[in-house]
C-alpha cells in the first residue's frame, strides 16, 4: 500500500488541487490523506466563488493530527500544489520534514505553480521567491510548466539544449527529477505538445497531439499520476509515458465533450488503461 499526503487547495464543484489529484492516485490503489489548503465552491477561474482560505497552522493541526495516530512512518510521499501564501508554503515544508523524521524513505513532490504563457504570474508576491528558495530546494520531483521552468532557472529557453540547461539549473537547487509540462521548444511542432522528464543527466520526452481546450487542474493531475508511477517504477522515463497516456486520454475525452470541467470521474479508466499510449524517446 502506498500512502501519499497531498497539501492543496480544494473546490467542492469542477476539479483543481486536491479535487484534481485525490481521485486518480486513489483509481492507481494509493492511499491519499488530503489537506485542504483552501475550501472553495469552485475554481477562482469563474471569476467568482465562496469559501476561505486557511492558514498555516491550520494545516500544521492537521498533519499533527495525522501523526499522533503514528501513521507518518508510513507515509511514502508528500504531494503539494499552488501555495495561497507563503504561510501556507512554510507549513507543507515543516509537513515534509514531519514526514521524513519518521520515514526518511519518503520523497516530496513539489508543482511549483507560479503562473503561465499568456496569464504571466497568477500567484501572490512571494511565492515565486519562496518556490525557488525553500520548497523546490527540499523536493524530490519538482513539475513546472516551460514557463514556470524559466522563473525557477533564471533563464529564457527555445532550442531543447536550453531547455536542458534550466533543467539542470532547477536540478542545482535540489531536486533530482524535473518533469517540464506544457513544453514548446523550437522543434515542437504546431499541432503538439511536449513533456520532458529529466533524472540523472538524461532527458526523455513524450510529444502529444494539441487539443483545443482550455481547462483547469490538468497540471495537477499530471504532477500527481506521475508523482504515482515514479513511486511504483522510479523511472522517470516510465512515469511519464503512462502520465502523458492519462492525461491526454482525460483531455481527450474532455475536448469532446466541451466541457469547461475535466472528465476526472468520466475518464477515469484512462488512469488504468490509457486508450492512446506515446512513445518515450530520450533526447
Amino acid at each position: 500500500m502506498v500512502n501519499v499526503l497531498s497539501i492543496q487547495s480544494h473546490v467542492a464543484y469542477g476539479h483543481a488541487g486536491n479535487a484534481s489529484a485525490v481521485f486518480p492516485l486513489q483509481r492507481l490503489g494509493v492511499e491519499v490523506w488530503p489537506v485542504h489548503t483552501v475550501q472553495f465552491s469552485n475554481h477562482t477561474g469563474y471569476g467568482a466563488w465562496q469559501g476561505r482560505v486557511f492558514d498555516g497552522q491550520a494545516v500544521e493541526e492537521v498533519v499533527t493530527g495525522i501523526a499522533d495516530r503514528g501513521v507518518l512512518g508510513s507515509c511514502d510521499a508528500v504531494l503539494s500544489g499552488y501555495l495561497g501564501s507563503t504561510d501556507i508554503g512554510h507549513a507543507v515544508v515543516g509537513s515534509v520534514a514531519a514526514v521524513r523524521a519518521a520515514n526518511p524513505e519518503a520523497v516530496y513532490c513539489c508543482d511549483p505553480v507560479i503562473g503561465d504563457v499568456g496569464r504571466g504570474v497568477f500567484v501572490r508576491p512571494g511565492i515565486p521567491e519562496f518556490l525557488r528558495d525553500v520548497a523546490v530546494p527540499v523536493a524530490d520531483v519538482v513539475t513546472p510548466n516551460h514557463y514556470e521552468l524559466e522563473l525557477l532557472s533564471g533563464s529564457t529557453t527555445g532550442s531543447l539544449a536550453s531547455v536542458k540547461d534550466a533543467v539542470a539549473a532547477v536540478q542545482a537547487l535540489g531536486p533530482r527529477v524535473v518533469v517540464t509540462t506544457s513544453l514548446v521548444a523550437e522543434d515542437t511542432p504546431d499541432d503538439a505538445v511536449d513533456l520532458l522528464a529529466s533524472e540523472g543527466g538524461r532527458h526523455y520526452r513524450v510529444r502529444t497531439p494539441r487539443l483545443d481546450l482550455s481547462v483547469n487542474g490538468a497540471g495537477d493531475v499530471i504532477a500527481a499520476l506521475f508523482l504515482a508511477h515514479w513511486l511504483d517504477t522510479r523511472s522517470a522515463a516510465d512515469a511519464l509515458g503512462r502520465a502523458a497516456a492519462s492525461v491526454h486520454g482525460l483531455l481527450r475525452q474532455t475536448a469532446d465533450a466541451g466541457s469547461r470541467e475535466i472528465l476526472l470521474v468520466a475518464a477515469q479508466q484512462e488512469y488504468v488503461s490509457p486508450t492512446r499510449t506515446f512513445p518515450v524517446e530520450e533526447v
